[in-house]
């Protein structure tokens, strides 16, 4: 018997843009990114490329009435929900495309792509003042701060100054202009968002990392495959943010240059999710199994997982309500979810900060026998500066306390102590980057504290 089919029916995000050998950038970044947005990515290739992730060796242009047909067989068979533009090379190009834009009923993002993130040039110096009609017909423009000061004659090294550079393109005839910040140094990455209505500023920690190769080609894929499923312009730039940040994080560790963003990071991350849970259940199971009960302090025992790239405390799954001590041993209250933790959770992600490897956590009771017995660990322990004037001073948090004990050692801590202060309960937090090595290591403290009570 055949099997009935089950066809679903995503938007469609037409990607007109260059080909990248290497993979990292161009439409192969879009179309992974439009890909792991949950949108079905078509292509016009422009131009041809050479490059890797040292650079790019030769590039060849397309024909435009190759470039034209590729957009005609796309728009004539698939309904296209968006469309996003990258390099385009040439002023002839340009003319194109916009015409192909202005054809379109569809939302258009444009990255006006100049120059690779290995330096080389990607556009032609004589097609920048064609980029101008192409921006008129743009529902959002998204220049970086050198390609913004190209477009505009504004260098954007300030908030201030990307606002205007913005305002400027909004002026030009863009819906809105995200400039990105990424080239301007500082401690933040600050992107600005224009619109003719409101100002929004992103801003995120800089990520200490040369691998951006596809950064700018991700984002803009990201953002039109979000408004290809209907997202509000502000919510879609924010979501793409938001991802290109993990995407830079966790860039792709490939070739001999800086290597690439990781375009399906939140999809690879999602699919992680059920994994984590079970094996925070696991390290459960075993605790309950072996009865930690003698570990459990007043606040009772939580134990987090991280997915694998895991940057809030919702991406982390906890029990719900903790372990508790009672007659019949340790159990849980309740079952394990995401974003049932919020103390270990924080912690957690303070030390996959440092060792983004670490991906399981969980809290004990500290005390003299468990103090003992952190020698026998398989790795340092490190104690948080946690005194009673620090944390009244309003200058302590976990994340600079665990910054702090991990300074204090070499390599990543098995164990972080916080001693307490006035209100606060002694803890120890085990970390692991595998559960059975949580298990292990928490079950190491439990045989000195049973061995104390005999």
């Amino acid at each position: 018997m055949t099997r009935q089919e089950a066809p679903v029916t995503p938007p469609v995000v037409l990607a007109i843009a260059g080909s990248d050998s290497g993979g990292g950038a161009g439409v192969q970044a879009d179309l992974k990114t439009i890909e792991a947005g949950g949108a079905f990515g078509a292509t016009a290739i422009t131009s041809v490329t050479a490059q890797n992730t040292t650079g790019v060796e030769s590039t060849h242009v397309l024909p435009t009435e190759e470039i034209d047909a590729q957009c005609e067989a796309v728009c004539t068979d698939l309904d296209v929900a968006a469309v996003k533009t990258g390099m385009l090379a040439t002023a002839e190009v340009v003319e194109l495309v916009t015409e192909q834009v202005r054809d379109l009923n569809a939302p258009a993002v444009i990255d006006p792509v100049m120059v690779a993130a290995s330096g080389d040039r990607l556009l032609a110096s004589e097609a920048e003042s064609a980029y101008e009609r192409l921006i008129a017909e743009a529902t959002l423009v998204t220049p970086n701060a050198d390609e913004a000061a190209v477009l505009t004659g504004v260098n954007p090294e300030s908030e201030a100054e990307a606002r205007e550079a913005g305002e400027r393109l909004v002026d030009a005839g863009a819906d809105a202009a995200l400039v990105k910040g990424g080239h301007v140094p500082g401690d933040d990455v600050v992107d600005v968002l224009v619109t003719g209505e409101r100002v929004e500023t992103f801003r995120h920690p800089r990520v200490d990392t040369d691998a951006t190769h596809g950064s700018g080609c991700t984002l803009s894929s990201a953002i039109a495959a979000r408004l290809a499923h209907g997202d509000d312009l502000v919510d879609a730039a924010g979501a793409g943010i938001d991802l290109l940040g993990r995407a830079v994080r966790y860039n792709l560790d490939v070739g001999e240059g800086p290597g690439a963003v990781h375009h399906a990071v939140e999809l690879r991350d999602r699919a992680a999710r059920d994994a984590t849970a079970e094996a925070v259940e696991s390290v459960v199971q075993s605790f309950v199994d072996r009865n930690v009960g003698p570990l459990v302090p007043e606040v009772g025992i939580n134990v987090a997982g991280a997915t694998p790239y895991a940057e809030r405390p919702d991406e982390t799954a906890a029990v719900e309500g903790r372990i508790t001590r009672t007659l019949s041993g340790a159990q849980p209250n309740r079952g394990v979810r995401f974003g049932a933790s919020t103390h270990v959770a924080r912690l957690l992600l303070a030390a996959r900060e440092r060792d983004p490897a670490l991906r399981f956590a969980a809290n004990c009771r500290y005390d003299d026998e468990v103090a003992a017995a952190l020698d026998d660990l398989d790795g340092p322990a490190a104690e948080y500066d946690t005194g009673e004037a620090s944390r009244n001073s309003g200058g302590f948090t976990v994340e600079s306390g665990v910054e702090a004990a991990f300074d204090s050692v070499e390599g990543t801590p098995s164990a972080l102590v916080d001693r307490g202060a006035y209100g606060d309960e002694p803890l120890v937090f085990v970390l692991a980057r595998e559960p059975d090595a949580l298990v292990d290591r928490t079950l190491t403290l439990l045989e000195a504290v049973e061995s104390g009570e005999e």
